[in-house]
């Protein structure tokens, strides 16, 4: 006679064991796995991106003091001798010194120039409700999207009537005016992101709106005015179509001006290197300004960005 095993049946209820089982390996989380790859491709991007903006500004340096059988026998070698006679001819004979003062002259006028009446308009449509208030802060964005292009006849004649053809004064107002559109749209919205509750508090110590503004506003806006002035700045020093219309007086050519005069003024003769010197000493004040102000342009951006 045989017997089958059979198996216990399980106890059910309440109290019954709880059968346990392995728990299962952790695997790794697939959102890590592609950020990793995200990072990875990112950063290749970026490392590509400052390749491709460094190399022409290294070339340029090194081809300036480079003379001009080098500059076409090895461009791509170091110079053999450092030929700083490159700069002093650009500088004297190319008057590129005499262009580096205008410019000086037209954008630094028409930085201030802009700041100040950008920043007071911005002020008074981010912080006074009126009629017409977004009428005029719309005008100022649709002053953005005007190509520059179609106002250059009758910019002109109006520069012309008004007997400011040729001068630097003149060619200072037209920078400010082609610069407050971004300008006032920038900082309208930087100014909304100040806190209400200190203009308040010196209107009940007895300041006036015009003490508020310059002696409380004004300073708390500094992040977004250096930021602004950064951009105007690299607007203005770079403008070559404005000055072309508006100054042909040869004696006030600015240095996009001048930079094209070396380029053209021997034909096939070029003093390439002198060129290059040129193009390097217009390039140095731009990188030096922004190098400088890096970290308040940064700021800026991300103060005007939240709220």
């Amino acid at each position: 006679m045989t017997t089958t095993e059979t198996d216990a049946p399980m106890p059910t209820g309440p109290d019954a064991p709880v059968a346990k089982t392995p728990a299962a390996a952790p695997e790794p989380s697939r959102g890590r796995r592609e950020g990793g790859i995200l990072n990875v491709f990112s950063h290749g991007v970026l490392v590509l991106w400052a390749i491709m903006v460094v190399m022409p500004l290294v070339w340029a340096v090194m081809t300036s003091f480079k003379d001009d059988r080098s500059i076409f026998s090895s461009p791509w070698a170091l110079p053999d001798a450092l030929h700083f006679d490159n700069w002093s001819r650009a500088w004297t004979q190319a008057n590129m010194g005499d262009y580096f003062l205008n410019t000086i002259l037209v954008v630094g006028g028409s930085l201030i120039g802009t700041l100040v009446l950008g920043s007071m308009a911005a002020y008074v449509l981010a912080r006074f409700d009126f009629p017409g208030n977004r009428f005029i802060y719309y005008l100022f964005i649709g002053g953005m999207s005007f190509p520059i292009m179609l106002a250059l006849v009758p910019l002109f004649y109006v520069v012309n009537n008004m007997g400011l053809l040729n001068t630097i004064h003149g060619l200072i107002l037209v920078y400010i005016a082609y610069s407050l559109p971004f300008t006032v749209f920038f900082l309208t919205a930087f100014f909304r992101t100040l806190p209400t509750s200190v203009a308040e508090a010196a209107f009940v110590d007895g300041a006036s709106h015009s003490r508020t503004f310059f002696q409380i506003m004004l300073p708390m806006a500094k992040p977004g005015l250096i930021s602004v002035g950064i951009f105007n700045f690299l607007g203005q020093w770079n403008q070559y179509m404005l000055p072309t219309v508006l100054n042909t007086d040869p004696d006030k050519h600015v240095l996009t001006q001048g930079l094209v005069q070396l380029a053209v003024s021997q034909g096939y003769k070029g003093d390439w290197s002198g060129l290059f010197a040129g193009l390097v000493m217009a390039m140095l004040p731009v990188l030096a300004a922004y190098i400088v102000f890096q970290r308040q342009v940064v700021a800026g951006l991300t103060a005007g960005a939240l709220k």
